[in-house]
């Protein structure tokens, strides 16, 4: 009986555990994955772009492609690589978050290049002619689900980064929780941004007092929601990038970025006499969008001078 009884006790001791461990988890998903949220806009606007032209009722189908593609990305290779990273290599997280970070720079200056020169971003196209419909969804995907997996990376990453549990079973638990999390925000997002002209083309057909207009602003608004939801994408890749960068370098000593944003954010939140804190905030993530600019057009030319060589053997 005995036996019994301190059987009873171990399992509610270790019942405990796992509710605290449980618990712990839980709260540090919420709180590292606020620390995502640039990347996780940028994954929302980038996608989209992979439906566009194809059929309207292969549009969800793909959209689940995807998602299970990005599952696979984040469980199957990128927790395993995070996980033995904190372990055996954990000075190896910075360098490859910066790198990460560099990489988010230079697209976004890519990108607001784009709109300066007033020339259209490379559209998703066939890599070559005469391709059936299930072979452009197939390479549709498949390049989705590449471009997927560096910002999965870079989310992972920014998590790893941020994870405050020092044992690996809580570190584990947070970043599938993330992941999951993550997953299903993007493309539940994107479900719903692809099926809003059909939901709005739908309702307007029904004419109603109510439906009608409705459906007529969704029909009417998508493009123009679509191209604010761009813009919002390549500044969260700026502000994230920097930030990301800006951290980086205070951590190898270069601190003057850091100081010169919080000096930033701090004059706005003193200058102003309402909605201190929201201004503050956009000040500083202002600052490193600037820094994130810098950072891509430095990558930028960098990378033309390095593949100039190339470029000249190829003409």
């Amino acid at each position: 009986m005995s036996g019994l009884l301190a059987l009873l006790d171990d399992v509610v001791a270790l019942t405990k555990v796992a509710a605290a461990t449980l618990d712990d988890a839980a709260a540090q998903a919420v709180k590292v994955g606020a620390k995502t949220a640039g990347v996780v806009v940028d994954d929302a606007a980038v996608t989209p772009r992979y439906v566009t032209g194809l059929a309207a009722q292969r549009e969800l189908p793909i959209v689940g492609k995807i998602a299970v593609g990005s599952l696979r990305n984040k469980f199957v290779f990128l927790l395993p690589i995070a996980l033995l990273l904190s372990v055996y290599l954990p000075q190896a997280i910075t360098p490859l978050l910066m790198i990460g970070g560099l990489y988010l720079a230079y697209e976004g200056f890519e990108k607001v290049m784009h709109w300066v020169s007033h020339e259209k971003p490379p559209t998703i196209v066939s890599v070559a002619g005469g391709l059936d419909a299930q072979a452009l969804e197939d390479q549709r995907v498949a390049g989705a689900i590449r471009t997927d997996f560096i910002l999965s990376a870079e989310i992972m990453a920014i998590a790893l980064a941020n994870i405050t549990a020092p044992d690996l079973v809580t570190k584990g638990l947070v970043l599938a929780t993330v992941a999951l999390l993550v997953t299903v925000a993007v493309y539940g997002a994107v479900a719903l941004i692809v099926k809003a002209d059909d939901l709005g083309v739908a309702l307007a057909r029904r004419d109603g007092a109510i439906s009608g207009p409705i459906g007529r602003g969704l029909v009417h608004g998508m493009p123009p929601f679509l191209q604010v939801l761009s813009v919002i994408g390549t500044l969260a890749m700026l502000w994230v990038g920097g930030g990301i960068l800006v951290h980086g370098l205070a951590e190898y000593g270069i601190s003057e970025p850091e100081h010169w944003i919080h000096a930033l954010s701090e004059g706005v939140r003193t200058a102003l006499p309402f909605a201190r804190d929201a201004f503050a905030w956009l000040a500083g993530a202002f600052g490193a969008a600037i820094v994130g600019l810098i950072a891509g057009a430095a990558t930028a030319a960098i990378f033309k001078i390095a593949s100039a060589p190339f470029a000249k053997a190829q003409a």
